[in-house]
């Protein structure tokens, strides 16, 4: 946006486009502007702009806009607290002589948009979180053409392919504050409505997301949503297979019987020379397999493709591949370095955080190689193609 157009926005006290900030000291309600302009309730289609370093009346704070301040503003935009991610620029910007930090979120294309479960919104002064009827109409106004892959509806699926058993016992409770859950009169299709996993249309259909969260049978829907986990006795694919096991199922039973299918195969070498203390060290250390293999189930290809995620575990090496190559600002040149990160299935990404299996956004790489090095393994090597990645960890020497 142009100084001038961010000038008359910070001197217009009535616009609902606009929310003023002293400092970051309460980074809640920063945090909450953040997901009510992201929302945009009253449908401006324009962005809300968050100013830090002014004052209610558009006065100037003399804020001294550092970097630090700016980075902990970018960081709200990815760090999971709002979900799913906002699409938000922060830049430092001199306006009117007033050094000031501003943060531009755009409307988001899929709202409702939720920080730490709960929906803000904002109407002229007012910003509070959203009733039932305001999370109607935030579902209704998402744009059909510009959705990613993962929130399209699937047009044979209906609601009876998705197990609400499943999403009342685990996934609500998992999503949403206790006491969001305990005032809550939304009906059932309002919730699945409201968290992605059905359209807004009557009757509601099943989206990507939904099937792939809590279907009763996801790989019926979407061929390729599975894993092929490999155990071979040797070093080459030619050589005798140890085990194998095709995992699937809604993402939480996937998830959860990854985790046991690595927790069977590692294993533990005793050191007893070394210190007075028996030490125990895994051949892999098993967060370093967690973190790579969820991130190829979370920025994998869902679209034009029935390849399931391989796993193929040799005698020296593991190796994971996912079906997609780099996405949006990842590239081959910059894959794997900290703070790139961009989301092919944002909703997808969020759904796994929601679930406990993501504790932070954009860290994974960085954590597996942390893990791989304290445990004496050599660091994971990448090989980043334009329709798939694969990732080789050596077993410790």
């Amino acid at each position: 946006m142009e100084d001038q157009e961010l000038e008359n926005l910070l001197k217009d006290l009535e616009s609902d486009r606009v929310e003023r900030k002293v400092s970051i000291s309460d980074q809640s309600k920063i945090r909450q502007a953040i997901c009510a302009f992201a929302n945009d309730l009253p449908n401006h289609q324009q962005p809300g702009v968050l100013f830090i370093g002014v004052n209610d009346d558009g006065s100037c704070a003399n804020l001294t806009i550092t970097d630090r301040l700016l980075l902990i503003l970018s960081d709200m935009r990815s760090d999971g607290n709002i979900l799913p991610f906002p699409s938000m620029t922060v830049q430092k910007r001199n306006l009117g002589g007033c050094e000031l930090a501003v943060a531009i979120v755009q409307p988001s294309d899929a709202p409702p948009v939720r920080f730490n479960g709960r929906v803000w919104v904002r109407v002229g002064p007012r910003r509070a979180t959203a009733t039932i009827e305001e999370e109607r109409r935030l579902a209704e106004k998402r744009r059909s053409k510009d959705l990613p892959f993962d929130l399209r509806p699937l047009s044979y699926a209906t609601i009876e392919d998705l197990d609400l058993e499943l999403f009342r016992r685990t996934y609500l409770p998992a999503s949403l504050p206790r006491e969001i859950l305990a005032e809550n009169e939304r009906s059932e299709e309002e919730q699945l409505t409201s968290l992605r996993f059905a359209t807004a249309t009557q009757p509601p259909q099943p989206t990507i997301l939904g099937i792939l969260v809590v279907g009763n049978n996801p790989r019926q829907f979407i061929f390729g949503a599975y894993i092929q986990f490999l155990r071979i006795d040797g070093t080459e694919l030619t050589d005798p297979i140890k085990a194998q096991k095709e995992i699937s199922g809604p993402l939480s039973d996937l998830l959860r019987m990854l985790d046991e299918t690595f927790q069977a195969h590692i294993s533990v070498a005793s050191d007893i020379t070394a210190q007075p203390v028996e030490i125990r060290q895994p051949d892999y250390p098993i967060v370093a397999l967690q973190q790579l293999a969820r991130n190829a189930v979370m920025h994998r290809t869902y679209e034009s493709t029935n390849a399931p995620v391989r796993i193929t575990w040799f005698n020296d090496r593991i190796e994971i591949q996912n079906p997609g190559g780099p996405f949006g600002q990842v590239n081959r040149q910059n894959f794997g370095q900290p703070g790139i990160a961009d989301y092919r299935n944002p909703n997808v990404a969020e759904a796994m955080k929601n679930l406990g299996y993501v504790q932070r956004f954009g860290v994974g790489i960085q954590l597996a190689r942390r893990e791989l090095q304290k445990n004496g393994n050599p660091p994971p090597e990448f090989a980043v193609e334009d329709d798939h990645v694969l990732v080789t960890l050596k077993k410790k020497l």
